[in-house]
C-alpha cells in the first residue's frame, strides 16, 4: 500500500509565500509523474504543474514565473513552491503520484491523490 501525506497550506497574504510538500511512502517501486492539482470553490480540478521522473516540468500558464515544482526522488516527495500568491490562488491543492509498487516492477503505475491542503490567500 502507499501513502501520501500532504503539509504546508495555510493563510497567506496576497504577495506572500508558501510551500507544499507531498510525501509518499510505502512499498514504493519508482515514482514517474508528480502533479500538483487545485480545485476552488465551484471551479473544476485543474493541474497546477507537474514533473515526471527526468526532470521536465510543466505548468499552467496562471502561475508560470510564480509557482516552481520540484521533487526529491529519494524521498518520494514532491514540493511546490508558490511566490507573489494571488486572492485567485485560493484553492485546495491536491498531489497526484503516478506509483509503481515493488509488486508491479513492470508496471502499470497506478494514480494516487493526497488528502488535500488549503490554501488560503487574501487581499
Amino acid at each position: 500500500q502507499v501513502q501520501l501525506v500532504e503539509s504546508g497550506g495555510g493563510l497567506v497574504q496576497a504577495g506572500g509565500s508558501l510551500r507544499l510538500s507531498c510525501a509518499a511512502s510505502g512499498t514504493i517501486f519508482s515514482i514517474n509523474a508528480m502533479e500538483w492539482y487545485r480545485q476552488a470553490p465551484g471551479k473544476q480540478r485543474e493541474l497546477v504543474a507537474g514533473i515526471n521522473s527526468g526532470g521536465r516540468t510543466t505548468y499552467v500558464d496562471s502561475v508560470k514565473g510564480r509557482f516552481t515544482i520540484s521533487r526529491d526522488s529519494a524521498k518520494n516527495t514532491v514540493y511546490l513552491q508558490m511566490n507573489s500568491l494571488k486572492p485567485e490562488d485560493t484553492a485546495i491543492y491536491y498531489c497526484r503520484l503516478g506509483v509503481r509498487p515493488y509488486s508491479f516492477i513492470r508496471g502499470p503505475d497506478y494514480t494516487y491523490w493526497g488528502q488535500g491542503t488549503q490554501v488560503t490567500v487574501s487581499s
